[in-house]
């Protein structure tokens, strides 16, 4: 009971994001909400590993480590996130969440590529019905300002992004914690995107409301604290068993924006997801029954 709790948790958190980034960027530049979130959370994680629990095994980085945090925070954070929260500015909260969701197939394409090995012909078609989804789902939001081409491919890009994350976070052999990991990480991919936030925002634009305020609170605290603890809990328990909470995302990614934003859900919308569903469940087929 205590899995399917957590496992629910972290669906309805992780799918929120998209919703509360749209909401975000209607008081501050994207960027600069990215920024604001990043160095929360990782505010917030660090504190409570060195100040507050002061456990031994929460220790400073050594100089291998330095360069492993270095180049999954710039990947996982900067570039990913980044890029992410770009994209919302041109996106519909629902399609990001979708796209989200896509991100378990092309973590099997870029493995396979890395390590050399020729994908299963399971594996390309699910890519194939996953992206067909998106594209389907996409198609009735481009007709309006909501959506846009350039949107969704920094949207995309972005998922390729954190494919290469994850990839990299699964061949790194970790000795930090959990905590300490995501902590410096997201710290160290928000100092590294600060060059492109101070060129490419607006800084007399940031509307210091309350919008701004509750969004940058619940991404930093709810989303990557909160969300990203229920994940690694996940993840301990069973890494294979632990993506099917992303099938949950979409639908809650749906809802959230409909609920939320007043984002339609079309025949598109319902077609879209199901061959997302449709394409994750074949990917991941054969480790589910394992």
């Amino acid at each position: 009971m205590k899995t399917i709790l957590t496992g629910l948790l972290f669906a309805m958190l992780w799918a929120s994001a998209s919703v509360a980034t749209k909401f975000g960027i209607l008081s501050a530049p994207p960027l600069i909400l990215g920024n604001l979130r990043f160095f929360i959370a990782g505010a917030v994680l660090l504190g409570y590993c060195y100040l507050i629990s002061r456990d031994k095994q929460y220790r400073l980085p050594n100089t291998e480590e330095w360069r492993q945090l270095a180049i999954f925070g710039f990947l996982n954070t900067t570039v990913y996130l980044g890029m992410y929260v770009f994209a919302m500015k041109y996106t519909a909260a629902g399609i990001g969440s979708l796209a989200t969701s896509t991100n378990p197939l092309l973590i099997v394409l870029l493995s396979s590529w890395l390590m050399g090995r020729k994908p299963a012909k399971s594996e390309i078609i699910s890519i194939i019905i996953g992206m067909a989804g998106i594209a389907l789902a996409t198609y009735p939001l481009l007709k309006n300002s909501g959506t846009s081409i350039f949107g969704v491919t920094i949207l995309m890009l972005s998922m390729v992004a954190v494919s290469f994350a994850s990839v990299y976070y699964a061949r790194v052999t970790w000795t930090l914690p959990n905590l300490l990991i995501n902590g410096w990480q997201v710290t160290l991919g928000g100092l590294f995107l600060l060059p492109f936030t101070f060129s490419m925002s607006d800084f007399s634009s940031i509307q210091f409301d309350s919008r701004l305020i509750y969004s940058v609170l619940w991404l930093s605290l709810a989303v990557s604290v909160v969300g990203l603890i229920c994940w690694f809990y996940l993840l301990k328990i069973d890494t294979v068993k632990a993506s099917l909470w992303l099938f949950l995302c979409p639908l809650f990614g749906f809802f959230y924006a409909w609920w939320l934003l007043n984002e339609p859900i079309t025949l598109y919308t319902i077609a879209g997801t199901l061959l997302v569903i449709t394409g994750l469940y074949i990917g991941q087929r054969k480790k589910f029954t394992t």
